[in-house]
Protein backbone atom coordinates (compact mmCIF):
# COMPACT_ATOMS: atom_id res chain seq x y z
CA UNK A 1 0.00 0.00 0.00
CA UNK A 2 1.04 3.35 0.25
CA UNK A 3 3.95 4.93 -2.27
CA UNK A 4 3.90 2.03 -4.27
CA UNK A 5 1.53 3.74 -6.45
CA UNK A 6 3.81 6.43 -7.93
CA UNK A 7 6.10 3.13 -9.00
CA UNK A 8 3.73 1.43 -10.48
CA UNK A 9 1.89 4.83 -12.49
CA UNK A 10 2.21 5.08 -16.08
CA UNK A 11 5.06 7.25 -17.18
CA UNK A 12 4.61 7.16 -20.68
CA UNK A 13 3.76 10.93 -22.61
CA UNK A 14 1.60 12.37 -24.36
CA UNK A 15 3.08 13.79 -27.74
CA UNK A 16 2.89 17.21 -26.88
CA UNK A 17 1.24 20.21 -25.77
CA UNK A 18 0.05 21.22 -28.89
CA UNK A 19 -1.17 18.21 -29.11
CA UNK A 20 -3.42 18.34 -26.29
CA UNK A 21 -4.79 21.47 -27.64
CA UNK A 22 -6.00 20.67 -30.85
CA UNK A 23 -7.48 17.60 -28.92
CA UNK A 24 -9.34 19.74 -26.39
CA UNK A 25 -10.33 21.90 -29.30
CA UNK A 26 -11.84 18.88 -30.40
CA UNK A 27 -14.54 18.48 -27.67
CA UNK A 28 -15.26 22.78 -28.00
CA UNK A 29 -15.96 21.61 -31.99
CA UNK A 30 -19.57 20.51 -31.39
CA UNK A 31 -20.50 23.88 -29.68
CA UNK A 32 -19.08 25.97 -33.29
CA UNK A 33 -22.66 27.27 -32.91
CA UNK A 34 -22.47 29.02 -29.55
CA UNK A 35 -19.06 30.06 -30.04
CA UNK A 36 -19.91 32.18 -32.63
CA UNK A 37 -22.54 33.51 -30.48
CA UNK A 38 -19.49 33.86 -27.63
CA UNK A 39 -17.31 35.79 -30.10
CA UNK A 40 -19.54 38.68 -30.65
CA UNK A 41 -20.78 39.39 -27.67
CA UNK A 42 -16.96 39.44 -26.84
CA UNK A 43 -16.41 41.82 -29.90
CA UNK A 44 -19.57 43.83 -28.36
CA UNK A 45 -17.89 43.80 -24.97
CA UNK A 46 -14.71 45.02 -25.71
CA UNK A 47 -15.67 48.34 -27.97
CA UNK A 48 -18.02 48.82 -25.39
CA UNK A 49 -15.44 48.92 -22.53
CA UNK A 50 -13.07 50.74 -25.37
CA UNK A 51 -15.33 53.47 -26.03
CA UNK A 52 -15.53 54.74 -22.45
CA UNK A 53 -12.27 56.25 -22.07
CA UNK A 54 -13.05 58.93 -25.16
CA UNK A 55 -16.32 59.57 -23.41
CA UNK A 56 -14.54 60.32 -19.82
CA UNK A 57 -11.96 62.38 -21.97
CA UNK A 58 -14.78 64.26 -24.09
CA UNK A 59 -16.23 65.14 -20.48
CA UNK A 60 -13.10 66.40 -19.09
CA UNK A 61 -11.99 68.26 -22.46
CA UNK A 62 -15.39 69.65 -23.12
CA UNK A 63 -18.14 69.71 -21.09
CA UNK A 64 -16.23 70.31 -17.97
CA UNK A 65 -13.78 72.75 -19.06
CA UNK A 66 -17.10 74.56 -21.23
CA UNK A 67 -18.75 74.01 -17.85
CA UNK A 68 -21.99 72.64 -20.16
CA UNK A 69 -24.11 71.02 -17.51
CA UNK A 70 -26.38 69.48 -20.72
CA UNK A 71 -23.29 68.39 -22.96
CA UNK A 72 -22.05 66.52 -19.48
CA UNK A 73 -25.53 65.02 -19.13
CA UNK A 74 -25.40 63.69 -22.29
CA UNK A 75 -21.56 61.89 -21.95
CA UNK A 76 -22.91 60.55 -18.49
CA UNK A 77 -25.83 58.37 -20.52
CA UNK A 78 -23.60 57.20 -22.68
CA UNK A 79 -20.86 56.46 -20.05
CA UNK A 80 -23.86 54.61 -18.30
CA UNK A 81 -24.90 52.75 -21.66
CA UNK A 82 -21.65 51.91 -22.64
CA UNK A 83 -21.19 50.10 -18.84
CA UNK A 84 -24.69 48.52 -19.23
CA UNK A 85 -23.19 47.00 -22.51
CA UNK A 86 -20.08 46.28 -20.84
CA UNK A 87 -21.90 43.59 -18.46
CA UNK A 88 -24.97 42.54 -19.86
CA UNK A 89 -22.29 40.91 -22.60
CA UNK A 90 -19.82 39.93 -20.15
CA UNK A 91 -22.72 38.18 -18.20
CA UNK A 92 -24.22 36.31 -21.33
CA UNK A 93 -20.89 35.13 -22.94
CA UNK A 94 -20.12 33.74 -19.42
CA UNK A 95 -23.14 32.02 -18.80
CA UNK A 96 -22.73 30.58 -22.62
CA UNK A 97 -18.94 29.61 -22.08
CA UNK A 98 -20.22 27.80 -18.74
CA UNK A 99 -22.52 26.06 -21.37
CA UNK A 100 -20.05 25.02 -23.88
CA UNK A 101 -17.42 24.07 -21.58
CA UNK A 102 -20.01 21.82 -19.34
CA UNK A 103 -20.74 20.04 -22.52
CA UNK A 104 -17.11 19.52 -23.91
CA UNK A 105 -16.66 18.26 -20.32
CA UNK A 106 -19.04 15.88 -20.29
CA UNK A 107 -18.13 14.31 -23.87
CA UNK A 108 -14.34 14.03 -22.44
CA UNK A 109 -15.51 12.47 -19.21
CA UNK A 110 -17.72 9.75 -21.11
CA UNK A 111 -14.75 9.06 -23.90
CA UNK A 112 -12.41 8.54 -20.90
CA UNK A 113 -15.04 6.37 -18.98
CA UNK A 114 -15.67 4.16 -22.15
CA UNK A 115 -12.11 3.84 -22.88
CA UNK A 116 -11.71 2.41 -19.94
CA UNK A 117 -14.45 -0.33 -20.55
CA UNK A 118 -12.62 -1.16 -23.63
CA UNK A 119 -9.05 -1.38 -21.80
CA UNK A 120 -7.16 -4.37 -21.06
CA UNK A 121 -7.68 -6.23 -17.55
CA UNK A 122 -3.61 -5.74 -17.63
CA UNK A 123 -4.41 -2.02 -17.13
CA UNK A 124 -6.62 -2.18 -14.05
CA UNK A 125 -4.07 -4.61 -12.66
CA UNK A 126 -1.09 -2.68 -13.07
CA UNK A 127 -2.98 0.68 -12.25
CA UNK A 128 -4.32 1.65 -8.62
CA UNK A 129 -7.68 2.65 -8.91
CA UNK A 130 -7.86 5.50 -6.96
CA UNK A 131 -5.66 7.35 -9.75
CA UNK A 132 -7.82 6.49 -12.26
CA UNK A 133 -10.51 8.07 -10.33
CA UNK A 134 -8.61 11.15 -10.06
CA UNK A 135 -8.27 11.17 -13.77
CA UNK A 136 -11.71 10.71 -14.30
CA UNK A 137 -12.53 13.59 -11.75
CA UNK A 138 -10.18 15.83 -10.90
CA UNK A 139 -8.11 16.28 -14.06
CA UNK A 140 -11.08 16.55 -15.73
CA UNK A 141 -12.35 19.28 -13.43
CA UNK A 142 -8.88 21.07 -14.18
CA UNK A 143 -9.87 21.16 -17.85
CA UNK A 144 -13.43 22.27 -17.00
CA UNK A 145 -11.94 25.30 -15.45
CA UNK A 146 -10.04 26.47 -18.21
CA UNK A 147 -12.36 25.96 -20.67
CA UNK A 148 -14.87 27.64 -19.24
CA UNK A 149 -13.17 30.28 -18.02
CA UNK A 150 -9.89 30.56 -20.02
CA UNK A 151 -10.52 30.22 -23.76
CA UNK A 152 -12.94 33.27 -23.35
CA UNK A 153 -10.91 35.39 -21.14
CA UNK A 154 -8.23 34.36 -23.52
CA UNK A 155 -9.94 35.92 -26.28
CA UNK A 156 -11.12 39.08 -25.22
CA UNK A 157 -8.07 39.94 -22.93
CA UNK A 158 -6.16 39.25 -26.71
CA UNK A 159 -9.01 41.96 -27.88
CA UNK A 160 -9.06 44.18 -25.25
CA UNK A 161 -4.99 44.60 -25.45
CA UNK A 162 -5.02 45.45 -28.94
CA UNK A 163 -7.92 47.60 -28.89
CA UNK A 164 -6.12 49.58 -25.89
CA UNK A 165 -2.64 49.42 -27.39
CA UNK A 166 -3.81 51.01 -30.95
CA UNK A 167 -6.13 53.81 -28.76
CA UNK A 168 -3.05 54.69 -26.42
CA UNK A 169 -0.64 55.03 -29.48
CA UNK A 170 -3.47 57.23 -30.93
CA UNK A 171 -3.77 59.68 -28.27
CA UNK A 172 -0.04 60.03 -27.14
CA UNK A 173 2.64 58.00 -28.10
CA UNK A 174 5.27 58.99 -25.39
CA UNK A 175 3.06 57.54 -22.65
CA UNK A 176 2.44 54.33 -25.26
CA UNK A 177 5.86 53.63 -25.15
CA UNK A 178 6.00 53.27 -21.24
CA UNK A 179 3.15 51.05 -21.42
CA UNK A 180 4.45 49.01 -24.13
CA UNK A 181 7.57 48.42 -22.27
CA UNK A 182 5.62 46.50 -19.59
CA UNK A 183 4.57 44.10 -21.83
CA UNK A 184 8.28 41.99 -21.89
CA UNK A 185 8.41 41.97 -18.07
CA UNK A 186 4.70 40.81 -18.16
CA UNK A 187 5.25 37.52 -19.82
CA UNK A 188 9.10 37.10 -18.50
CA UNK A 189 7.17 36.53 -14.96
CA UNK A 190 4.28 34.52 -16.89
CA UNK A 191 6.81 32.56 -18.46
CA UNK A 192 9.00 31.60 -15.60
CA UNK A 193 5.75 30.97 -13.22
CA UNK A 194 3.72 29.77 -16.22
CA UNK A 195 6.26 27.09 -16.96
CA UNK A 196 6.95 25.99 -12.69
CA UNK A 197 3.29 26.26 -12.63
CA UNK A 198 2.27 23.36 -15.04
CA UNK A 199 5.51 20.92 -13.62
CA UNK A 200 4.06 21.44 -9.87
CA UNK A 201 0.62 21.10 -11.18
CA UNK A 202 2.13 17.87 -12.64
CA UNK A 203 3.40 16.65 -9.49
CA UNK A 204 0.19 17.94 -7.36
CA UNK A 205 -2.24 15.86 -9.51
CA UNK A 206 -0.14 12.41 -9.45
CA UNK A 207 0.28 13.06 -6.05
CA UNK A 208 -3.43 13.80 -5.18
CA UNK A 209 -3.81 10.25 -7.46
CA UNK A 210 -1.40 8.67 -5.14
CA UNK A 211 -3.72 9.44 -2.08
CA UNK A 212 -7.01 8.33 -3.39
CA UNK A 213 -5.70 5.38 -4.83
CA UNK A 214 -4.64 4.83 -1.02
CA UNK A 215 -7.48 5.50 0.57
CA UNK A 216 -9.33 3.79 -1.96
CA UNK A 217 -7.68 0.32 -1.33
CA UNK A 218 -7.75 1.34 2.48
CA UNK A 219 -11.24 1.64 3.05
CA UNK A 220 -11.95 -1.68 0.78
CA UNK A 221 -10.22 -3.71 2.60
CA UNK A 222 -11.70 -2.30 6.01
CA UNK A 223 -12.34 -5.62 7.78
CA UNK A 224 -8.63 -6.51 7.18
CA UNK A 225 -7.29 -3.82 8.58
CA UNK A 226 -9.53 -3.93 11.60
CA UNK A 227 -8.99 -7.85 12.02
CA UNK A 228 -4.80 -7.29 11.85
CA UNK A 229 -4.75 -3.96 14.00
CA UNK A 230 -3.37 -2.09 11.18
CA UNK A 231 -4.82 0.97 11.91
CA UNK A 232 -1.56 2.55 12.92
CA UNK A 233 0.21 1.67 10.26
CA UNK A 234 -2.56 3.26 7.77
CA UNK A 235 -2.72 6.51 9.59
CA UNK A 236 1.22 6.45 9.03
CA UNK A 237 1.17 5.72 5.10
CA UNK A 238 -1.87 7.99 5.07
CA UNK A 239 0.07 10.85 6.82
CA UNK A 240 3.17 9.97 4.22
CA UNK A 241 0.87 10.63 1.36
CA UNK A 242 -1.49 13.75 3.28
CA UNK A 243 2.06 15.39 3.70
CA UNK A 244 3.59 14.77 0.27
CA UNK A 245 0.47 16.12 -1.35
CA UNK A 246 0.51 19.18 0.77
CA UNK A 247 4.29 19.56 -0.09
CA UNK A 248 3.44 19.40 -3.51
CA UNK A 249 0.03 21.67 -3.25
CA UNK A 250 2.13 23.98 -1.44
CA UNK A 251 4.69 24.48 -3.97
CA UNK A 252 2.15 24.96 -6.79
CA UNK A 253 -0.06 27.34 -4.45
CA UNK A 254 3.43 29.19 -3.99
CA UNK A 255 3.83 29.60 -7.51
CA UNK A 256 0.41 30.55 -8.48
CA UNK A 257 0.05 32.86 -5.28
CA UNK A 258 3.53 34.66 -6.63
CA UNK A 259 1.76 35.65 -9.81
CA UNK A 260 -0.79 38.25 -8.61
CA UNK A 261 1.08 40.02 -6.64
CA UNK A 262 4.30 40.00 -9.37
CA UNK A 263 1.67 41.60 -12.03
CA UNK A 264 0.18 44.13 -9.37
CA UNK A 265 3.85 45.63 -8.50
CA UNK A 266 4.68 45.56 -12.35
CA UNK A 267 1.52 47.94 -12.90
CA UNK A 268 1.88 49.83 -10.19
CA UNK A 269 5.10 50.97 -11.30
CA UNK A 270 4.19 51.67 -14.55
CA UNK A 271 1.05 53.22 -13.52
CA UNK A 272 3.14 55.86 -11.48
CA UNK A 273 5.45 56.22 -14.29
CA UNK A 274 2.53 57.08 -16.85
CA UNK A 275 0.93 59.80 -14.36
CA UNK A 276 4.08 61.62 -13.60
CA UNK A 277 4.95 61.46 -17.36
CA UNK A 278 1.29 62.55 -18.15
CA UNK A 279 1.69 65.10 -15.54
CA UNK A 280 4.86 66.51 -16.92
CA UNK A 281 3.25 66.42 -20.92
CA UNK A 282 -0.11 67.97 -19.07
CA UNK A 283 2.42 71.20 -18.21
CA UNK A 284 4.35 71.31 -21.07
CA UNK A 285 0.96 71.76 -22.84
CA UNK A 286 1.35 68.64 -25.16
CA UNK A 287 -0.70 66.89 -23.80
CA UNK A 288 -4.84 67.69 -22.57
CA UNK A 289 -6.05 67.09 -18.83
CA UNK A 290 -8.48 64.81 -20.58
CA UNK A 291 -6.11 62.51 -22.98
CA UNK A 292 -3.65 61.60 -19.39
CA UNK A 293 -7.54 60.75 -17.58
CA UNK A 294 -8.00 58.43 -20.94
CA UNK A 295 -4.91 56.78 -21.75
CA UNK A 296 -4.99 56.46 -17.56
CA UNK A 297 -8.24 54.39 -18.13
CA UNK A 298 -7.07 52.30 -21.42
CA UNK A 299 -3.53 51.51 -19.59
CA UNK A 300 -6.04 49.66 -16.83
CA UNK A 301 -7.69 48.45 -19.80
CA UNK A 302 -4.16 47.11 -21.36
CA UNK A 303 -2.76 45.64 -18.41
CA UNK A 304 -5.45 44.02 -16.89
CA UNK A 305 -5.91 41.91 -20.10
CA UNK A 306 -2.46 41.13 -20.57
CA UNK A 307 -2.06 39.98 -16.78
CA UNK A 308 -5.18 37.90 -17.15
CA UNK A 309 -3.97 36.37 -20.64
CA UNK A 310 -0.42 35.48 -18.18
CA UNK A 311 -2.68 33.98 -15.45
CA UNK A 312 -4.42 32.60 -18.07
CA UNK A 313 -1.69 30.74 -19.10
CA UNK A 314 -0.68 29.57 -15.50
CA UNK A 315 -4.12 28.22 -15.45
CA UNK A 316 -3.89 26.69 -18.90
CA UNK A 317 -0.39 25.09 -17.86
CA UNK A 318 -2.17 23.29 -14.82
CA UNK A 319 -5.11 22.38 -17.07
CA UNK A 320 -2.59 21.01 -19.53
CA UNK A 321 -1.73 18.88 -16.53
CA UNK A 322 -4.42 17.36 -15.79
CA UNK A 323 -5.23 16.89 -20.01
CA UNK A 324 -2.11 15.10 -20.19
CA UNK A 325 -3.23 12.48 -17.62
CA UNK A 326 -6.50 12.36 -18.93
CA UNK A 327 -5.12 11.72 -22.71
CA UNK A 328 -2.37 9.52 -21.63
CA UNK A 329 -4.83 7.08 -20.26
CA UNK A 330 -6.98 7.61 -24.08
CA UNK A 331 -4.37 6.40 -25.49
CA UNK A 332 -3.52 3.23 -23.61
CA UNK A 333 -4.03 0.12 -25.86
CA UNK A 334 -7.48 -1.30 -26.15
CA UNK A 335 -8.50 -4.89 -26.12
CA UNK A 336 -7.11 -6.04 -29.51
CA UNK A 337 -9.96 -6.12 -31.41
CA UNK A 338 -11.20 -9.58 -33.55
CA UNK A 339 -9.80 -11.14 -36.00
CA UNK A 340 -11.88 -9.97 -39.12
CA UNK A 341 -11.88 -13.63 -39.75
CA UNK A 342 -13.15 -14.31 -36.45
CA UNK A 343 -15.04 -17.09 -35.90
CA UNK A 344 -18.86 -17.03 -34.69
CA UNK A 345 -19.66 -19.44 -31.82
CA UNK A 346 -23.65 -19.39 -31.61
CA UNK A 347 -23.81 -22.77 -29.73
CA UNK A 348 -20.80 -23.87 -28.31
CA UNK A 349 -20.43 -27.12 -26.38
CA UNK A 350 -17.22 -26.45 -23.97
CA UNK A 351 -14.63 -28.43 -25.46
CA UNK A 352 -11.12 -26.84 -23.90
CA UNK A 353 -7.99 -27.99 -24.77
CA UNK A 354 -4.66 -26.30 -23.75
CA UNK A 355 -1.84 -27.46 -25.42
CA UNK A 356 2.31 -26.39 -24.25
CA UNK A 357 0.69 -23.07 -22.89
CA UNK A 358 3.70 -20.63 -21.78
CA UNK A 359 2.67 -17.37 -19.70
CA UNK A 360 3.96 -14.51 -18.03
CA UNK A 361 2.51 -11.32 -16.66
CA UNK A 362 6.10 -9.69 -17.15
CA UNK A 363 7.78 -11.46 -20.07
CA UNK A 364 11.08 -12.69 -18.60
CA UNK A 365 8.86 -13.99 -15.49
CA UNK A 366 7.31 -17.48 -16.77
CA UNK A 367 3.84 -17.97 -14.47
CA UNK A 368 3.11 -21.29 -16.11
CA UNK A 369 5.24 -23.62 -18.20
CA UNK A 370 4.11 -26.09 -20.60
CA UNK A 371 0.63 -26.10 -19.54
CA UNK A 372 -1.82 -28.96 -21.43
CA UNK A 373 -4.41 -31.16 -20.17
CA UNK A 374 -8.31 -31.62 -22.06
CA UNK A 375 -11.53 -30.91 -20.39
CA UNK A 376 -14.22 -32.69 -22.41
CA UNK A 377 -17.56 -31.03 -22.81
CA UNK A 378 -19.45 -31.18 -19.72
CA UNK A 379 -16.90 -32.74 -17.22
CA UNK A 380 -15.50 -30.99 -13.89
CA UNK A 381 -11.90 -30.32 -13.55
CA UNK A 382 -10.45 -29.34 -10.52
CA UNK A 383 -7.29 -26.86 -9.67
CA UNK A 384 -5.54 -27.33 -6.82
CA UNK A 385 -2.46 -25.91 -5.74
CA UNK A 386 -0.70 -23.04 -3.28
CA UNK A 387 -1.11 -19.53 -3.48
CA UNK A 388 0.72 -18.12 -6.38
CA UNK A 389 0.79 -21.89 -8.61
CA UNK A 390 -1.01 -20.58 -11.44
CA UNK A 391 -4.80 -21.50 -10.71
CA UNK A 392 -6.04 -18.11 -11.74
CA UNK A 393 -3.78 -17.22 -14.31
CA UNK A 394 -4.86 -20.37 -16.63
CA UNK A 395 -8.36 -18.96 -15.43
CA UNK A 396 -7.47 -15.17 -17.02
CA UNK A 397 -6.41 -17.28 -19.82
CA UNK A 398 -9.12 -19.18 -20.84
CA UNK A 399 -11.76 -15.93 -20.44
CA UNK A 400 -8.81 -14.14 -22.53
CA UNK A 401 -8.38 -11.29 -20.23
CA UNK A 402 -4.91 -12.04 -20.85
CA UNK A 403 -3.82 -13.49 -24.12
CA UNK A 404 -0.99 -16.66 -23.97
CA UNK A 405 2.54 -16.04 -25.41
CA UNK A 406 2.96 -19.60 -26.46
CA UNK A 407 1.31 -22.55 -26.58
CA UNK A 408 -2.36 -22.84 -27.88
CA UNK A 409 -5.95 -23.01 -25.90
CA UNK A 410 -8.89 -24.24 -28.30
CA UNK A 411 -12.52 -24.12 -27.43
CA UNK A 412 -14.32 -26.80 -29.48
CA UNK A 413 -11.25 -26.81 -31.81
CA UNK A 414 -11.31 -23.40 -32.24
CA UNK A 415 -8.35 -21.28 -31.15
CA UNK A 416 -9.09 -18.33 -28.27
CA UNK A 417 -7.98 -15.61 -29.96
CA UNK A 418 -9.65 -17.04 -33.79
CA UNK A 419 -13.19 -16.87 -31.94
CA UNK A 420 -15.32 -13.73 -31.24
CA UNK A 421 -14.24 -12.46 -28.20
CA UNK A 422 -18.27 -11.32 -27.02
CA UNK A 423 -19.12 -14.94 -27.93
CA UNK A 424 -16.28 -16.54 -25.67
CA UNK A 425 -17.37 -14.21 -22.93
CA UNK A 426 -21.42 -15.16 -23.51
CA UNK A 427 -20.19 -18.81 -23.32
CA UNK A 428 -18.57 -18.30 -20.16
CA UNK A 429 -19.44 -17.37 -16.10
CA UNK A 430 -17.31 -16.86 -13.14
CA UNK A 431 -17.89 -17.42 -9.80
CA UNK A 432 -15.33 -15.52 -7.90
CA UNK A 433 -13.96 -15.94 -4.56
CA UNK A 434 -15.17 -12.44 -3.25
CA UNK A 435 -18.31 -12.02 -5.15
CA UNK A 436 -18.07 -8.13 -6.26
CA UNK A 437 -21.36 -6.97 -5.81
CA UNK A 438 -22.63 -3.23 -7.06
CA UNK A 439 -24.78 -0.19 -4.96
CA UNK A 440 -28.06 -1.44 -6.49
CA UNK A 441 -31.01 -4.00 -5.25
CA UNK A 442 -30.47 -7.09 -5.10
CA UNK A 443 -32.39 -7.63 -8.46
CA UNK A 444 -30.61 -5.55 -10.55
CA UNK A 445 -26.89 -7.34 -8.97
CA UNK A 446 -28.30 -10.91 -9.88
CA UNK A 447 -29.56 -8.75 -13.66
CA UNK A 448 -25.98 -8.97 -14.27
CA UNK A 449 -25.96 -11.92 -15.32
CA UNK A 450 -28.25 -11.49 -17.95
CA UNK A 451 -29.39 -8.00 -18.81
CA UNK A 452 -32.43 -8.55 -20.60
CA UNK A 453 -33.39 -11.54 -18.14
CA UNK A 454 -37.02 -10.67 -17.27
CA UNK A 455 -37.73 -10.62 -13.17
CA UNK A 456 -39.43 -14.42 -13.31
CA UNK A 457 -36.05 -15.14 -14.31
CA UNK A 458 -34.19 -13.73 -12.02
CA UNK A 459 -36.26 -15.07 -9.21
CA UNK A 460 -36.24 -18.46 -10.87
CA UNK A 461 -31.90 -18.14 -11.44
CA UNK A 462 -32.34 -17.32 -7.29
CA UNK A 463 -34.26 -20.11 -6.33
CA UNK A 464 -31.82 -22.50 -8.08
CA UNK A 465 -28.94 -21.06 -6.26
CA UNK A 466 -30.38 -21.11 -3.18
CA UNK A 467 -30.77 -17.78 -2.21
CA UNK A 468 -34.27 -17.04 -2.81
CA UNK A 469 -35.14 -18.22 0.76
CA UNK A 470 -32.38 -15.10 2.27
CA UNK A 471 -33.53 -12.37 -0.53
CA UNK A 472 -37.10 -12.55 0.61
CA UNK A 473 -36.36 -12.39 4.16
CA UNK A 474 -34.42 -8.67 3.35
CA UNK A 475 -36.08 -5.74 4.07
CA UNK A 476 -36.97 -5.17 0.84
CA UNK A 477 -36.77 -8.69 -0.92
CA UNK A 478 -35.33 -8.57 -3.94
CA UNK A 479 -36.30 -4.71 -4.36
CA UNK A 480 -33.43 -4.30 -1.47
CA UNK A 481 -30.86 -1.41 -2.32
CA UNK A 482 -27.00 -2.92 -1.40
CA UNK A 483 -24.61 -0.95 0.20
CA UNK A 484 -20.82 -0.97 -1.68
CA UNK A 485 -19.65 -4.88 -2.49
CA UNK A 486 -22.50 -5.84 -0.72
CA UNK A 487 -21.33 -5.17 2.72
CA UNK A 488 -24.45 -5.28 4.76
CA UNK A 489 -24.71 -9.08 3.02
CA UNK A 490 -22.56 -12.44 4.41
CA UNK A 491 -19.59 -13.46 2.76
CA UNK A 492 -21.88 -17.02 2.00
CA UNK A 493 -24.98 -15.04 0.87
CA UNK A 494 -22.47 -12.55 -1.42
CA UNK A 495 -21.55 -16.30 -2.49
CA UNK A 496 -25.10 -17.51 -3.42
CA UNK A 497 -25.75 -14.03 -5.24
CA UNK A 498 -23.16 -14.79 -7.06
CA UNK A 499 -23.78 -18.34 -7.99
CA UNK A 500 -27.56 -16.89 -9.02
CA UNK A 501 -26.07 -14.60 -11.59
CA UNK A 502 -23.87 -17.34 -13.29
CA UNK A 503 -27.59 -19.63 -13.35
CA UNK A 504 -29.16 -16.68 -15.52
CA UNK A 505 -26.42 -16.10 -17.72
CA UNK A 506 -26.63 -19.59 -18.52
CA UNK A 507 -23.49 -20.54 -19.51
CA UNK A 508 -21.72 -23.62 -21.58
CA UNK A 509 -18.53 -22.87 -19.55
CA UNK A 510 -18.84 -22.20 -15.61
CA UNK A 511 -15.40 -21.03 -13.81
CA UNK A 512 -16.15 -21.21 -10.11
CA UNK A 513 -13.51 -19.92 -7.75
CA UNK A 514 -14.77 -21.46 -4.20
CA UNK A 515 -15.27 -19.47 -1.26
CA UNK A 516 -16.34 -21.30 1.51
CA UNK A 517 -13.74 -20.45 4.63
CA UNK A 518 -15.40 -19.03 7.02
CA UNK A 519 -19.01 -19.76 6.31
CA UNK A 520 -21.56 -21.48 8.76
CA UNK A 521 -22.08 -24.55 7.98
CA UNK A 522 -25.55 -24.39 7.07
CA UNK A 523 -24.86 -21.51 4.39
CA UNK A 524 -22.25 -23.84 3.11
CA UNK A 525 -24.26 -26.30 2.41
CA UNK A 526 -26.64 -24.42 0.72
CA UNK A 527 -23.32 -22.86 -1.59
CA UNK A 528 -22.33 -26.49 -2.12
CA UNK A 529 -25.46 -27.27 -3.66
CA UNK A 530 -26.22 -24.28 -5.46
CA UNK A 531 -22.45 -25.03 -6.92
CA UNK A 532 -22.99 -28.70 -7.89
CA UNK A 533 -26.78 -27.94 -9.58
CA UNK A 534 -25.07 -25.27 -11.43
CA UNK A 535 -22.25 -27.31 -12.63
CA UNK A 536 -24.44 -30.07 -13.84
CA UNK A 537 -24.31 -30.22 -17.72
CA UNK A 538 -22.18 -27.91 -18.22
CA UNK A 539 -17.48 -27.84 -18.19
CA UNK A 540 -17.08 -26.38 -15.09
CA UNK A 541 -13.52 -25.09 -13.64
CA UNK A 542 -12.99 -25.11 -9.84
CA UNK A 543 -10.88 -23.26 -8.22
CA UNK A 544 -10.32 -25.51 -4.72
CA UNK A 545 -10.04 -24.73 -1.53
CA UNK A 546 -11.36 -27.28 0.20
CA UNK A 547 -9.96 -30.97 -1.36
CA UNK A 548 -13.82 -32.20 -0.48
CA UNK A 549 -15.11 -29.97 -3.19
CA UNK A 550 -12.67 -31.54 -5.91
CA UNK A 551 -13.12 -35.16 -4.82
CA UNK A 552 -15.64 -35.70 -6.90
CA UNK A 553 -14.23 -34.00 -10.10
CA UNK A 554 -13.41 -35.54 -13.12
CA UNK A 555 -10.05 -34.58 -13.68
CA UNK A 556 -8.00 -32.75 -10.48
CA UNK A 557 -5.10 -31.02 -11.96
CA UNK A 558 -2.71 -30.16 -8.93
CA UNK A 559 -0.04 -27.18 -9.71
CA UNK A 560 3.44 -26.21 -8.44
CA UNK A 561 5.33 -22.94 -9.46
CA UNK A 562 3.37 -22.95 -13.19
CA UNK A 563 3.68 -26.56 -13.74
CA UNK A 564 1.25 -29.11 -13.54
CA UNK A 565 3.01 -32.11 -11.45
CA UNK A 566 0.25 -34.10 -10.87
CA UNK A 567 -2.99 -35.37 -12.43
CA UNK A 568 -5.92 -37.57 -12.37
CA UNK A 569 -9.30 -38.24 -10.20
CA UNK A 570 -9.27 -38.27 -6.76
CA UNK A 571 -8.69 -41.60 -6.07
CA UNK A 572 -6.13 -41.78 -8.36
CA UNK A 573 -3.77 -39.01 -6.89
CA UNK A 574 -4.47 -40.21 -3.57
CA UNK A 575 -2.82 -43.60 -4.75
CA UNK A 576 0.35 -41.80 -6.41
CA UNK A 577 1.04 -40.83 -2.92
CA UNK A 578 2.54 -37.44 -3.85
CA UNK A 579 2.05 -33.99 -3.32
CA UNK A 580 -2.14 -34.26 -3.67
CA UNK A 581 -1.89 -36.62 -0.99
CA UNK A 582 0.56 -35.30 1.22
CA UNK A 583 -1.90 -32.53 1.57
CA UNK A 584 -4.72 -34.56 1.80
CA UNK A 585 -2.79 -36.35 5.05
CA UNK A 586 -2.08 -33.24 6.10
CA UNK A 587 -5.54 -31.52 6.29
CA UNK A 588 -6.80 -34.41 6.80
CA UNK A 589 -4.48 -34.70 10.43
CA UNK A 590 -5.13 -31.22 11.00
CA UNK A 591 -9.08 -32.01 10.88
CA UNK A 592 -9.44 -29.28 7.70
CA UNK A 593 -10.35 -30.20 4.31
CA UNK A 594 -8.86 -26.79 2.62
CA UNK A 595 -5.81 -26.86 0.43
CA UNK A 596 -4.41 -23.29 1.16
Amino acid sequence: MGRRFEETAPQRKVRDWSGVVRRLWGYLRASRSALIWVAVLVVVSNLAQLASPLVIKWIVDRALRQGNIGLLGGYAVTLLVLYMVFNLTLWGYSVLMVRISARAVRDLRADLFAKLQRLQVRFFDENPHGDLMSRLTNDVELVNGALSQGVVQLFGSILGVAGSLVAVFWLNWRLALVLVGLVPVVYLIAGVLGRAMRDTSRVRQRELGVLNGLVEETLSGQRVVKAFHAEERILAEFDEANETLRRAALRAGFIGSAMGPSFNLTRNLGFATMVGLGGYLVARGVATLGDVAAFLDYSGQFMRPLMQIAQIYAMVQSALAGAERVFETMDEPPEPPDAADAVPLPDPRGDVVFEHVEFGYVSDQPVLRDISFHAPAGATIGLVGPTGAGKTTIINLLTRFYDLQSGSIRLDGHDLRDIRREDLRRALAIVPQEAYLFGETVRENIRYGRLEATDDEIVEAARLANADHFIRNLPDGYDTPLRESGASLSQGQRQLLAIARAFLADPTILILDEATSSIDTQTERYIQDAMLRVMEGRTAFLIAHRLSTVRSADLILVLEQGQIVERGSHEELLAMEGVYWRLHENFVRAGQGAVV
